[in-house]
């Protein structure tokens, strides 16, 4: 099972979402198009009401935390279903790997 296959799973299984989408954007870095090393998470749950951003996060972290020990970055965007606005914000072009 692919990476973005894996956290989808894992996401949808634990907060049952009214929206979930996972990026691979490892296309947009040094370490290549197949190296499934860094991601996008969008979520979108009635579980995040009355959470800070920082719960949030912790909490995917925390269901999360095989996975990110084999990934190299995962941007998170998370929001309840009255926050949720129909788009997360595009992800900021890759500076590293010599670029």
């Amino acid at each position: 099972m692919k990476m973005a296959e894996q956290i989808e799973q894992k996401l949808r299984q634990a907060f049952a979402p009214v929206h979930v989408q996972v990026d691979d954007e490892s296309y947009m870095h040094a370490s290549g198009p197949h190296a499934q090393s860094h991601f996008k998470v969008t979520l979108v749950t009635d579980q995040f009401a009355g959470k800070r951003l920082l719960q949030r996060h912790r909490a995917i972290n925390q269901l999360l935390a095989d996975e990110l020990q084999q990934i190299h970055a995962l941007a998170l965007h998370t929001y309840t279903p009255d926050e949720w606005q129909g788009q997360a914000p595009d992800s900021p072009n890759c500076m590293g790997g010599g670029r």
